[in-house]
């Protein structure tokens, strides 16, 4: 594609070369540079884009975008921007020709639930016959291909480099987790959703967004970027202040059990294995079973309930599709086991996460809640003690653990976590090393207990220092009962 048009309409500051050269391909990595590319050198957390240029240079860009004034061979365009990292939003949406445009796009934030929701409606959407796509925790579907991506939502490169590659294969829907980090960092700047839905929010990230008011004016930025529908959980407080900031924009569907609400649910049974509930909607009315028996997956159903109604799909179909919707890695998963109790692995690495499960297995659990869990390093501290104390008030025993310690000393971590711990009357024990904690739960449940293992969920590693390590939770549960 020609240069000029891929900057056509976005404020340069100034520019030295030719606008008329065709560029290969956008990259801001120098390591992937090839001949004919465009090079875009972006002020990242830990490196500076810009102490790479001349090596993207040798490997053969022909074009750079900077926001320092410098000048290299007369064969390289030189384009000034205040921004970067800007820049690359609007300039890789030019070059792959806006492909968000071309589809029906669903925007899923949260604090918590965004995965299941994404792939409870790609399930709806597959059910109805349509091709689906996804983006999210767990990584990227393309109709029934999986990719693995670093991100909850990739930077805005990646972003619209799978975008192309859904409709070049004629994905219909695509729905998408948005983080806060995202929507702070200009990832999704360039684009818009036909339909956003809001799950609930609670502590997270304040690490990098210091208070709760910065995280919701995070969060807020998606529902002035859609088109159709905004989806708002309307139990939540933070879900009535999105629509007293945005109700006025365009119409909202609100969903919820505790408030009044366009879709909502009644006449609740819980089972050990499955739940069922009578979903009303503004039209109809249909008895759901669901095989995930949790209030959190009743929220789950009807915010997916109403972005299907939202596209016009019908409740016939949609609750086809909820009531044969498939096991979500990591998401309350129940690990087959023969024996007596109950072995979940949830991805809960929240206060209210955890919360949240662990009082979800109280309506169906008989005997002791054991729960396995820790906090992750490098990643806020305040939410630690938080932790450790809902870990006491809702579990009969506490098992405080590593859960991803990165740089941080993990024995410093748990010292944090069972500060909160101890605020309780639980009984509790500490293991640093997280395999000997899953194993001494296993060893120590009884008939009729539930074990939870929270924090890691779908995840197959451990991040110790800055490096990854394998680690299948599943494996060692199944490992360690085979040799009991």
């Amino acid at each position: 594609m020609e240069l000029g048009h891929i900057f056509k309409g976005y404020p340069i500051l100034d520019i030295n070369g030719s606008k008329t050269i065709d560029i290969n391909k956008i990259q801001h990595n120098s390591n992937k540079i090839e001949k004919g590319d465009m090079f875009i050198a972006q002020r990242g957390f830990i490196h500076d884009g810009h102490n790479y240029i001349q090596d993207a240079i040798n490997k053969g860009a022909v074009a750079v975008v900077t926001e320092k004034d410098i000048k290299f061979s007369d064969k390289v365009t030189v384009i000034k921007v205040e921004n970067s990292t800007d820049a690359l939003g609007y300039m890789v949406d030019k070059f792959y020709d806006s492909p968000w445009e071309k589809m029906n796009m669903v925007g899923i934030t949260g604090t918590n639930e965004k995965t299941s929701i994404s792939y409870y409606l790609k399930h709806i959407f597959d059910t109805n016959k349509n091709k689906s796509g996804l983006l999210g925790t767990i990584g990227a579907i393309i109709d029934k291909e999986h990719i693995n991506l670093i991100n909850t939502t990739p930077d805005a490169l990646e972003i619209q480099g799978l975008l192309h590659e859904m409709v070049e294969k004629d994905i219909e829907y695509c729905c998408m987790e948005i983080s806060s980090h995202a929507l702070n960092l200009k990832r999704v700047k360039y684009m818009e959703f036909d339909i956003g839905i809001f799950t609930n929010l609670s502590q997270d990230h304040l690490d990098y967004h210091k208070d709760m008011d910065h995280y919701f004016e995070s969060k807020l930025k998606l529902f002035y970027k859609t088109k159709k529908y905004n989806v708002i959980n309307i139990d939540d407080p933070y879900g009535k202040k999105i629509i007293d900031r945005t109700g006025d924009r365009i119409p909202y569907i609100t969903y919820g059990i505790k408030e009044k609400a366009d879709i909502y649910a009644t006449d609740i049974e819980y089972k050990r294995n499955k739940l069922s509930f009578i979903l009303n909607t503004p039209i109809e009315k249909e008895k759901i079973t669901l095989n995930i028996p949790t209030e959190f997956n009743i929220y789950n159903t009807l915010a997916s309930v109403a972005c299907g109604l939202g596209f016009g799909i019908s409740i016939n179909t949609i609750k086809d599709a909820m009531e044969n919707a498939p096991i979500i890695k990591g998401r309350f998963e129940l690990v087959p086991i023969d024996r007596e109790f109950n072995v979940i692995i949830d991805y809960a690495h929240t206060p209210e996460g955890l919360k949240s499960v662990l009082k979800s297995i109280n309506d169906f659990s008989c005997g002791r809640k054991i729960v396995v869990f820790g906090a992750g390093g490098d990643r806020d501290k305040t939410k630690r003690p938080e932790m450790g104390k809902i870990a006491g008030q809702y579990s009969d025993l506490a098992i405080v653990t590593s859960d991803n310690p990165r740089t941080e000393n993990p024995d410093k971590i748990i010292d944090e976590v069972v500060k909160g711990v101890e605020k309780t009357s639980v009984d509790y024990v500490r293991i640093r090393s997280r395999k000997k904690a899953i194993e001494y739960a296993i060893k120590t449940a009884k008939p009729m207990d539930t074990i939870l293992i929270a924090g890691k969920g779908h995840e197959e590693y451990i991040i110790i220092g800055n490096k990854k390590y394998s680690f299948n939770e599943r494996v060692i549960v199944l490992d360690t009962i085979d040799k009991m």
